[in-house]
């Protein structure tokens, strides 16, 4: 066999610009993966990837027992719509503002808490039960982590201070507003201080453009008329049912209270015309979940996988989910199903990971979006599995 000749001078500066060509596309496919490099998110339990329970430790299995295999701090089986969004922009788990252990904050932070509400909680307007960290003190905290990344710039645990004008500002709260109140004022009570709820929101969308925010997601309100424990909780007639049981009366408010939010934004955009403010509908997405669940790999949609009771729905509100209480002199406990990947409701208010999968992918697409976005222009999106 004959020895290959050695490359003349001119086919190595050949091979040698090929292989910087290639160094320098590589490079700049490393720097152009997305534009938007982190995500403040700001929201309650359907979201919270761990603050509530970071200020109040507490939680336990089944919570977190199908990704993580552990309590995770989200209210969940495993992963929330926030952390498949991350995953598709390329970012690790966004870490709770309130978590002083092994938070890393580059790529953003996670105000939200369970039973958080976008108005101010007090006595005369909000039940027991609600969260301390309104959206109003979560704004407070972002504007102290910035001018702390400002003070002390870039770190192990803190971003560039250039960081807030490159991310992605989510709003995924207002539930708690509208539902802690049903069962004692009713809808009408509840539709009277709705415009303090979309007015806050739009204050804060403001705040958050003052320190350099330019891209919002503001997540609309899900159908609560479909969740096992309104169903069960909440006062209804049998004709307020619709075919597949959910209240349509409840459904009905929380589309008034959509529409009066789509509107607050509308005008935003007009005030911030530099900045995107997007409309996320995943209340349609739920929705088509709910109404068929087995053409999305589902079998249940208004039936909770963590639950005590049976039946329909699975739910006793005298035992929540993973607690055991004694019910009619005997000891019972809600315990979790065998195969939460097939429902829509994990524990009778939260969405199990199958579903906060399901609703992300179809955020993803962009045809819940309004206006439209080009989420996949900005980032080249990866596979959320």
């Amino acid at each position: 066999m004959k020895e290959m000749a050695p490359l003349g001078r001119i086919e190595m500066t050949k091979v040698l610009m090929l292989v910087l060509v290639l160094m320098l596309v590589v490079c700049y496919r490393s720097e152009a993966e997305c534009k938007l490099e982190a995500i403040f998110n700001f929201g309650d339990s359907n979201s919270d990837t761990g603050g509530f329970w970071a200020a109040f430790p507490a939680q336990s299995l089944p919570y977190g027992l199908t990704y993580f295999k552990r309590p995770s701090g989200r209210a969940s089986d495993g992963r929330l719509l926030l952390d498949f969004l991350a995953q598709a922009l390329g970012l690790p788990f966004i870490s709770p503002y309130l978590r002083s252990i092994g938070s890393d904050f580059r790529h953003g932070a996670n105000y939200a808490t369970l039973a958080s509400t976008v108005l101010l909680p007090n006595t005369s307007l909000f039940v027991t039960g609600i969260s301390p960290f309104s959206l109003a003190i979560q704004i407070n905290q972002m504007r102290d982590f910035k001018a702390r990344v400002s003070e002390q710039g870039p770190s192990e645990r803190l971003p560039s201070p250039d960081i807030f004008k490159k991310s992605l500002y989510i709003f995924y709260i207002g539930q708690n507003d509208f539902t802690s109140n049903l069962a004692t004022i009713g809808i009408s009570g509840v539709k009277q201080y709705l415009p303090q709820v979309v007015a806050q929101i739009a204050e804060s969308i403001q705040e958050l453009y003052n320190i350099g925010g330019r891209t919002f997601f503001v997540l609309n309100i899900a159908p609560i008329g479909c969740y096992p424990a309104f169903i069960v909780e909440l006062p209804h007639t049998d004709s307020d049912l619709d075919k597949y049981g959910c209240m349509i009366s409840y459904n009905k408010a929380v589309k008034d209270y959509n529409e009066m939010l789509k509107h607050m934004l509308t005008k935003a955009r007009k005030t911030l015309s530099d900045a995107s403010i997007i409309y996320v509908d995943i209340h349609s997405i739920y929705l088509k979940l709910v109404h068929q669940p087995s053409t999305h790999g589902l079998r249940y949609g208004t039936k909770a996988c963590c639950g005590q009771g049976g039946g329909d729905y699975n739910f006793n509100p005298k035992v929540f989910c993973g607690n055991s209480r004694k019910v009619n002199g005997s000891l019972v406990t809600a315990k979790a199903c065998e195969g939460p990947e097939k429902y829509v409701s994990w524990d009778g208010i939260h969405a199990t990971e199958a579903a906060n999968k399901l609703i992300t992918r179809a955020i993803l697409n962009g045809s819940y979006f309004e206006p439209p976005f080009p989420l996949h222009k900005l980032c080249d999106l990866q596979p959320i599995g």
